[in-house]
């Protein structure tokens, strides 16, 4: 298992639809998300799809398996994302998302693939997901807040959209360390 080298904005492969899954419980699978765990924890993020790292395949992870500890015992949280609330470890496979109504939130937004660079995008603040893990164990969920966020994020990645493709006021859309000169938010 290896970290692998995230595509970047610009990438063409980053704009394909990807491909479901059709093997689970397979080693080609259980290589790829260790593949995707291991590139998303050293690079602090919230989640990752397999097109991000070349793979045209319907996977995505997100969450932590849990919070690390610090040196004097206290929880380490992503410093890419230090204020969101946290969100349980999963591998999504063949994602379905449905909103759950039409409100919808602004939220800033960085991406593994857009680094250095955050953004206000809007998404829906409650949604319905099913899918499957690696073991075919059906996962189906109503969330809400920064889970759905994220997931909504990690599958628009299948679909080939990457978030500044939904940013509808490119006045806030910048530079991390400009529009927050004075937080410690980790994005490059």
């Amino acid at each position: 298992m290896a970290v692998k080298a995230v595509l970047r904005m610009g990438d063409p492969f980053l704009l394909q639809k990807a491909s479901p899954v059709e093997r689970l419980d397979d080693p080609e699978l259980h290589t790829l998300i260790q593949d995707l765990e291991d590139t998303m924890r050293f690079m602090n993020g919230a989640g990752i799809a397999a097109p991000q790292i070349g793979v045209g395949a319907r996977v995505v992870i997100f969450g932590q398996k849990r919070m690390p500890i610090n040196a004097v015992g206290e929880e380490v949280k992503n410093p890419r994302y230090p204020d969101a609330d946290e969100v349980p470890y999963t591998v999504l496979i063949n994602p379905t998302v449905t909103p759950l109504g039409e409100a919808m939130e602004d939220g800033w937004e960085g991406c593994l693939s857009v680094p250095g660079l955050r953004g206000v995008v809007p998404r829906y603040t409650r949604i319905h997901y099913t899918g499957v893990d690696q073991y075919g164990n059906n996962i189906d969920r109503l969330v809400s807040g920064f889970h759905a966020r994220v997931v909504q994020h990690e599958c628009d990645h299948l679909e080939g959209v990457l978030y500044p493709m939904r940013i509808q006021d490119l006045s806030k859309f910048g530079y991390t360390r400009v529009l927050f000169p004075n937080q410690d938010i980790q994005d490059d």
